[in-house]
């Protein structure tokens, strides 16, 4: 399963880059403004700090518009995957971009139906949003297996790039179901890193270390 940063922060980013770990950058507008920076220059930042897809979000709702976006988005760089919202003017945009060999996240899934369509639109990642999913009493890793079957039903190629991910478990359960593609936040990825018997026998080890009294350097 590939690993996605969720963030604009670029201090973020270069520290998941630098385990080798990172497979593309997911950004939003919300994200975007956190950051207080000029949202063309963020993006063409991260670009150049990862091969992966860097997911950048057109604001407009109808599809001329998109379309404008869409084609000043991506001369920011070749790794630009335009991402657009799941609507009709979304998908329209989504199916005009991808037939032009662009790479499309669309984003705000929440029912297998939606991803059916986003999928038959040519879309290159789909983005079920499990954390908000789960907010709202559905079930979050349910959608996921249903996107999964389906699009193993018909051979689809787009990929299920899972988003509003809360915690450790959600990306474990990811995986299991098949997920092509997790988004998270930083602290979750660091959290994977994180196991109680971990680091007790970190621990462990350098107290019988310290009682040698030697050094390796």
């Amino acid at each position: 399963m590939k690993f996605f940063v969720d963030t604009a922060d670029i201090d973020d980013i270069k520290e998941m880059a630098a385990t080798g770990l990172l497979d593309g950058v997911t950004t939003n507008p919300s994200l975007i403004a956190k950051s207080g920076r000029d949202f063309m220059e963020v993006t063409r930042e991260i670009c150049g700090l990862t091969d992966g897809p860097v997911s950048a979000e057109v604001v407009a709702l109808d599809h001329p518009t998109m379309m404008k976006e869409a084609e000043v988005l991506r001369k920011i760089a070749d790794n630009v995957c335009i991402k657009v919202p799941l609507t009709i003017d979304g998908l329209k945009t989504c199916k005009a971009l991808t037939s032009d060999g662009t790479m499309v996240n669309v984003t705000l899934c929440f029912s297998a139906n939606q991803a059916l369509l986003a999928a038959k639109a040519g879309a290159t990642f789909i983005s079920p949003f499990v954390g908000r999913h789960d907010d709202n009493g559905f079930d979050g890793m349910e959608l996921i297996e249903d996107i999964r079957l389906i699009y193993d039903n018909y051979a689809f190629e787009t990929q299920i790039l899972v988003a509003s991910i809360r915690h450790a478990t959600h990306v474990l359960q990811s995986a299991k179901i098949g997920a092509d593609v997790a988004t998270m936040p930083p602290a979750v990825i660091k959290s994977l890193f994180r196991h109680v018997l971990t680091d007790k026998g970190i621990e462990g080890f350098l107290a019988d270390w310290a009682k040698t009294g030697q050094s390796i350097l």
